[in-house]
């Protein structure tokens, strides 16, 4: 259950700084503004400007940002950015020992996977600072809610610091394990699940059409059945609406090619064969390929086809033989 403003505000000894301010990042900390004493940073000067519309409070360098902070929150891409906002030459490690307070916790939330972790653990414990993994699901409407799933692998102590924050954020909050790594790998998990199913619901909805069924029908039988799932019912009129257009974009494409690429290193780490999520992973890599690692990641539905045909008509609306 996730505690309401009064509750956890009691909680803000310290403040909490959040580094990376895009579409996840940035309704976490609006979220967690309302009670916390938060400052937000992100490289890219529109992102500060639109976090400083909402009313937050932005420094101009991620070192400023964790002064006086008892917990970072990382909201950015992928290992690279964690491993340069931690350590890189304008990263925040030569800052956090002066900078932040006793006990302080570094919150990683991205999908990353298991490899680095380790690494970054040790090297933040040197300088007397925790990791707390984890990463989360759940998309930008539900961060700014404090509806999102998240899990969790971190040392006992060091959660029980983050949690204030992480109870903030999360409708459901699960400790997978008790050292930072075992997130990565609950999510790890997940995002196969994740990734297969979407690439499942476009290849559905693609035959359907080619069928000369009725798209919104098919969708709205298929929720009905043994054959519904949330990325159907979640993706699935975003499939649709881009056959005629640009879905809104609420995940990217490329963050699946990012992530099944984490699963399929992991499964190969493990000696296990994961064909179902390569498959899926070549879709993704296709759309990105084709010039849709921008776009919404249900736009996976123009690799498998990319024109929509009509109901007794060819893909482009002639005739069809018989």
């Amino acid at each position: 259950m996730t505690p309401n403003t009064s509750q956890t505000a009691n909680n803000d000894q310290t403040g909490v700084a959040v580094l990376g301010l895009g579409a996840m990042g940035l309704p976490m900390a609006t979220r967690l503004a309302g009670a916390f004493t938060v400052t937000g940073y992100d490289p890219m000067p529109a992102s500060r400007e639109r976090a400083e519309a909402t009313g937050l409070t932005c420094a101009t360098t991620a070192a400023d940002a964790v002064s006086g902070a008892g917990l970072v929150l990382l909201a950015v891409r992928d290992a690279a950015q964690v491993e340069g906002v931690l350590f890189g030459e304008d990263g925040i490690a030569p800052a956090l020992t002066p900078a932040l307070t006793p006990g302080a916790v570094v919150v990683m939330t991205s999908t990353v996977g298991i490899d680095a972790v380790a690494s970054w653990t040790e090297r933040l414990s040197a300088l007397g600072v925790a990791l707390v993994d984890a990463p989360l699901s759940g998309g930008p409407v539900r961060a700014g809610e404090g509806d999102l799933l998240i899990v969790v692998g971190a040392d006992p102590a060091a959660l029980e610091t983050a949690r204030p924050v992480l109870e903030r954020l999360a409708s459901t909050l699960t400790v997978v394990g008790n050292k930072a790594g075992d997130g990565q790998a609950m999510k790890t998990v997940n995002q196969l699940l994740c990734g297969v199913h979407i690439a499942a619901a476009a290849e559905a909805l693609a035959l359907a059409d080619a069928l000369g069924l009725d798209q919104q029908l098919t969708l709205a039988t298929l929720e009905t059945g043994a054959a519904s799932s949330f990325m159907l019912s979640n993706r699935g009129p975003r499939m649709v609406q881009g056959y005629d257009g640009d879905a809104d974009v609420l995940s990217r494409l490329d963050i699946f090619v990012k992530d099944l690429g984490i699963v399929g290193k992991a499964a190969r780490s493990a000696g296990l064969a994961a064909p179902v999520a390569a498959a899926a992973e070549q879709l993704f890599l296709l759309g990105q390929t084709q010039g849709l690692g921008t776009a919404d990641d249900s736009a996976v539905i123009k690799v498998v086809a990319p024109r929509r045909r009509t109901v007794g008509g060819d893909a482009d609306g002639t005739e069809a033989a018989r």
